[in-house]
């Protein structure tokens, strides 16, 4: 039986929440039979993962010895022993010298009167060679928490024995407490080959992960402030999410977050060694935003500098000498400053933020101050306050304008015009613009619980339906409502039905009926004089008849474009400069549409719109990505994913989109799923729209992963999708070029011959010219597969050229892998000659996916290289009935006859075993036969005659 000293506390490591690379290192260590020392600060999650690491290595270690230091226990000398080997004392101590076994016996029994002093070498020894005689039997892995509590003498032994350990089995998994990198003397308590892994802090991202898999629903908003007060410390992060969990009433805007009790005494315990004065001058500190030496000065703190040495002395402050605007004073933790907050009495605070009104230089932070030192209503503060935020808007910082705008509304007399709900819908808009959702939606519910006013209630419901996002069936029901509340105000109807437009499309799948919904809200709009309202409406508009193929699409883009326009819509991701954008990249404009979508992405980067950010971070990714900058297309992809998974805005269609870019430039596991990370939410979502577009980027990393048959079955789902969304548009997925080739692969020409067709059709009606190239390639290999290879060689050279001068690099160096591929089919003999032959003729692919960066497709290119003859022989027609077989079936069979297996056929036809199972039973069902022993004697038969 297996020893093991000590029950774990369970901890499965797929509950370690972002901790991939420490333990990646981790792993590789523990795994090549080195030790491993985990170290970071308290509450980093150390212990949790060296429970992780314990419980996974656990099971193949021969003996597990355990301990875990407390502070108050770390003066009992051998404490640490006794934990390690008081129960396998027993079990080894027959095997030690008898002096060994006297003093190992004294010190983890204190029968004996031998110590570490009196009899110090035979102690040692007999450490040393209690863990031989374990390892004799086995390997041992020793796991030690908290070590810098382990008792002097305990740490002394262990730290002999290991540095005498090597060639050993012996494994030491440890964690320590530190502040900095002072990990460097503990390693003496380990083996000379233990590696030191270094916990930091969670990104926003893991932090919410963390706190939602707690329990603790909070909003985007809230969980920001979290991680910037915790420091992205898990533990810190969790304290303070159950604290807001469990308080009755939230902190006032611009007001730090509440800081439990457990967490204060953490944190504040060498406060009181600070005078009451030098307390005030870091509540002062703690109050500001970008606290200095001169702004306390000017707050009234005449003795700021001295009290602030002080501060920093007792390790509460780290005055940076080099910030950006001079000497700065930041908390040696966020989590300092909020607990020093969160302890003052609320007249000291009001006292400090009336300091800091009049001392601040920035208007904005002015304005702030004097909100949280302010009691009740006041209309001159909240006009200040709406002042400042319109001024936060105007910087592109809606997220401050937001916070603004909701103290604006809470000073703001019920009788002022603007009046507290118009100012909080305000702050509302301003919270989408920041990607705030949460925090917008529980604004506009807020609202409609005050409200019986129809245009603040209109408002309110559109601003629920905007944070609803692509889960819009989700607000069905807001709908009707909504219609009630505008009655017949064309200003108010136009903002309704201007969204059930997009209703159509993603709940419904609707693009006619979102079509006239989108021309209705424009027409609505404009006989209420609401010109916002009407270029967006126009905008879609134009957007569902570009997908739909409309004639009047060109007409409706050029009506969203007159003047006048209104600037916030110009850049908006749904504003009629998104659909030029759109338009551009669908007609082959690829350089217009470059410089169009990175203007777009500077103006929105400028007014701090997330959402509108993350969209045109996808747009320009898919124009680097037509034109065959595949790297360039995937660091934009990846970077407009991580901003998506941060926010929360747009996270279907970033991954879908970085699929793509994955497939094309990166790692075709991370695009496979990726694509069905997107499949699954837009089915979850119920949208239909974006459900398309995954499907055919799964669709399209299938195809490159070399599994056709599994491409085959997501782009024929995308042929139904599309077919009934009533798109027409070939250049708006660009898949149909997939399909063809993956169908041809399969042995399929047919259904391939007759994608191409009915392709071909709507692209020369749209003068899509690209994707005629394209079509023209997969046409190419469909002939091909018939046996007509001279008109395949020529079709394929002319849709290279035509995809170079169009400037899709990508698209062009596939036609030249397809030209290789076909040329060297020729049934050459296999020698020296042949192979610099083929190698020749992939000269140019390998040059053209090289120049695209496009990694997946080099690799496609060696294994093109590397197979033993890309061109399997074809067999002749006879008597055995091969002749009645589909080309790619033929090549399967005549493959079978030469003895060939599944995997090797499926290496040579560049296609995925499973393909080859599928073409044999389509080639048994065919020929009357049963297996492939009958295709033997097919070609038994035809040698004796």
């Amino acid at each position: 039986m297996r020893p093991d000293f000590q029950e774990p506390a369970r901890c499965r490591p797929d509950l370690v929440f972002g901790r991939d690379e420490p333990l990646a290192a981790a792993r590789g260590q523990l795994t090549s039979g080195g030790s491993v020392l985990l170290h970071g600060p308290a509450g980093i999650g150390k212990s949790t993962v060296l429970r992780a690491l314990a419980t996974e290595y656990a099971a193949a270690a021969r003996t597990v010895l355990r301990c875990s230091a407390t502070e108050s226990e770390s003066h009992l000398p051998f404490l640490a022993l006794a934990d390690l080997f008081g129960l396998v004392l027993d079990q080894v101590s027959g095997r030690l010298p008898a002096a060994q076994r006297t003093a190992l016996e004294s010190a983890l029994t204190g029968r004996a009167e031998s110590s570490l002093q009196r009899d110090g070498l035979a102690l040692r020894l007999a450490v040393l060679s209690a863990l031989r005689a374990l390892a004799a039997e086995g390997s041992v892995l020793i796991v030690a928490d908290d070590l810098q509590w382990l008792d002097p003498a305990s740490a002394e032994l262990l730290g002999f024995a290991a540095r005498r350990l090597g060639g050993t089995p012996v494994q030491l998994l440890c964690a320590l407490r530190t502040e900095g990198q002072e990990y460097d003397r503990y390693l003496r308590v380990s083996p000379p080959d233990t590696v030191a892994v270094r916990l930091g802090p969670l990104s926003r991202t893991q932090v919410a992960t963390l706190l939602d898999h707690r329990g603790h629903r909070l909003s985007r908003s809230t969980v920001r402030e979290i991680h910037r007060t915790s420091g992205g410390n898990p533990l810190f992060a969790l304290e303070l999410g159950r604290a807001l969990a469990e308080s009755p009433t939230p902190p006032r805007p611009g007001e730090p977050l509440p800081v439990p009790t457990s967490l204060r005494a953490l944190v504040l315990s060498r406060l009181d060694m600070l005078s009451v004065e030098a307390r005030r001058t870091l509540l002062v500190a703690s109050a500001g935003a970008r606290p200095t030496p001169a702004l306390l000065l000017a707050a009234g703190r005449d003795n700021a500098e001295a009290e602030c040495a002080q501060a920093a002395e007792l390790g509460l402050l780290a005055t940076d000498l080099d910030g950006p605007a001079g000497p700065a004073i930041r908390f040696a933790h966020p989590l300092i400053s909020a607990a020093l907050y969160a302890e003052a009495p609320g007249a000291e605070r009001r006292a400090a933020h009336a300091a800091l009104s009049t001392a601040a230089c920035d208007p904005i932070e002015r304005a702030r101050h004097l909100a949280l030192a302010t009691t009740g209503t006041d209309p001159e503060v909240a006009g200040r306050l709406a002042e400042a935020a319109a001024q936060a808007r105007d910087r592109g910082a809606p997220s401050v304008a937001a916070q603004l705008g909701l103290l604006a509304a809470r000073h703001s007399p019920a009788d002022t015009v603007p009046g507290p709900e118009e100012r909080r819908l305000q702050a509302a808009e301003d919270a989408i613009t920041a990607g705030e959702f949460d925090l917008a939606r529980d604004i506009a519910h807020e609202v409609l619980n005050r409200t019986t006013v129809p245009a603040d209630r209109v408002r309110a419901w559109i601003i629920v339906i905007d944070t609803a996002g692509h889960t819009m069936s989700e607000v069905d029901s807001v709908f009707p409502q909504a219609l009630a509340d505008a009655g017949d105000d064309p200003r108010l109807l136009a903002l309704v039905h201007y969204q059930l437009a997009w209703r159509g499309v993603i709940v419904q799948g609707d693009f006619t009926e979102a079509r006239e919904a989108a021309a209705h809200a424009a027409e609505l709009a404009a006989r209420g004089g609401d010109r916002r309202t009407e270029l967006l409406s126009l905008a879609f508009q134009a957007q569902t008849e570009t997908l739909m193929g409309h004639p009047n699409a060109p007409a409706t883009i050029k009506r969203a474009l007159k003047e006048p326009q209104d600037p916030a819509v110009a850049c908006h991701h749904n504003g009629a400069g998104s659909t030029r954008f759109r338009w551009l990249v669908m007609g082959d404009q690829l350089t217009e549409a470059r410089a169009t979508v990175t203007a777009l992405l500077r103006e929105v980067r400028r007014r701090g719109s997330v959402e509108s950010e993350v969209h045109f971070l996808r747009g320009l990714a898919e124009t680097e990505l037509r034109s065959g900058h595949c790297g360039r297309a995937l660091d934009l992809a990846r970077e407009g994913l991580r901003l998506a998974r941060d926010s929360g805005i747009g996270e279907t269609a970033s991954a879908m989109l970085t699929s793509l870019a994955e497939a094309s430039g990166g790692d075709v596991d991370r695009a496979l799923a990726l694509a069905r990370e997107a499949v699954q939410h837009a089915q979850e979502d119920g949208d239909q729209m974006y459900l398309s577009r995954a499907l055919g980027a799964l669709g399209y990393a299938q195809l490159v992963a070399g599994d056709p048959a599994a491409s085959v079955r997501s782009l024929r789902r995308v042929r139904e999708l599309e077919l009934g969304l009533g798109i027409t548009d070939p250049a708006r997925g660009r898949w149909h070029g997939d399909l063809a080739e993956a169908l041809v692969r399969i042995g399929e020409p047919d259904e391939a011959q007759d994608v191409i067709a009915v392709t071909r059709e709507h692209a020369l009606r749209l003068g899509r010219e690209s994707v005629l190239a394209v079509l023209d390639r997969a046409e190419a290999l469909v002939r091909a597969a018939r046996g007509e290879r001279e008109a395949a060689l020529s079709q394929l050279t002319s849709a290279q050229d035509r995809l170079a001068k169009l400037g899709y690099g990508l698209e062009e160096a596939r036609a030249a892998f397809a030209l290789a591929a076909l040329r060297t089919r020729r049934p050459d003999p296999d020698t020296p000659e042949a192979a610099r032959g083929r190698a020749a003729a992939y000269d140019e692919a390998t040059r053209l996916f090289r120049r695209c960066r496009a990694l997946p497709w080099l690799r496609r290119v060696d294994e093109a290289l590397t197979a033993p003859d890309p061109q399997p022989p074809v067999a002749p027609a006879g008597p055995d009935g091969l002749e009645g077989l589909a080309p790619t079936e033929r090549q399967v069979a005549a493959l079978v006859m030469e003895g060939a297996t599944n995997r090797e056929i499926a290496a040579r036809l560049f296609v995925s075993v499973k393909t080859v199972e599928a073409t044999l039973t389509r080639v048994y069902r065919k020929l009357g036969i049963r297996s492939r022993v009958d295709i033997v004697r097919l070609a038994a038969g035809r040698r004796a005659k």
